[in-house]
């Protein structure tokens, strides 16, 4: 029961911490990205997932390190999106991380389309005093990608068979 309710709020949870953090931030905790993984090793113990199986989660969370870090070094990404994808990955493994990815990369365009208009906007006296929102409207900014991250992981995990074990 206690297992059930981990696997059916705490991701989730986490999920949409790290989309609200990095929207008024512009920052993710490494402590989130902690958190994602102790709890995955924890629930695979709990739920006796297999040894080879927690390999290949691992292998594919460290693919999306690889990747994001090298994006990251580039500057198209910052570090905590880089961790954040890589620990989600790691919940996902290989048979759902193609379509996290794809969600990710959709929904990251349209956050940016609708950014780039939002900046176009003069901002209400109201909301120009508010510095989240600044950060978000000046031009020179960057795009808070861990809210498509979070969707994304939103939106794949009632796949996964971290759901499908609790009936959901």
């Amino acid at each position: 029961m206690v297992t059930d309710a981990i696997r059916l709020l705490l991701f989730p949870a986490l999920m949409a911490f790290a989309a609200s953090s990095d929207l008024f931030t512009m920052t993710i905790s490494n402590r989130l990205s902690i958190a994602l993984v102790a709890v995955f090793f924890l629930l695979a113990a709990v739920t006796g997932m297999p040894l080879n199986d927690i390999g290949m989660h691992l292998a594919a969370s460290a693919l999306v390190l690889v990747v994001s870090f090298g994006f990251f070094t580039q500057g198209w990404i910052g570090g905590g999106d880089a961790k954040l994808a890589a620990a989600t990955a790691l919940w996902f493994g290989f048979d759902h991380l193609l379509d996290y990815l794809i969600y990710a990369s959709l929904f990251g365009g349209a956050l940016t389309l609708l950014l780039l208009q939002f900046r176009k906007l003069p901002l209400p006296g109201v909301m120009a005093r508010q510095p989240w929102i600044q950060r978000l409207h000046d031009e020179a900014g960057g795009v808070p990608y861990g809210i498509a991250l979070a969707a994304a992981a939103l939106a794949i995990y009632p796949k996964t068979g971290w759901m499908a074990a609790i009936g959901a």
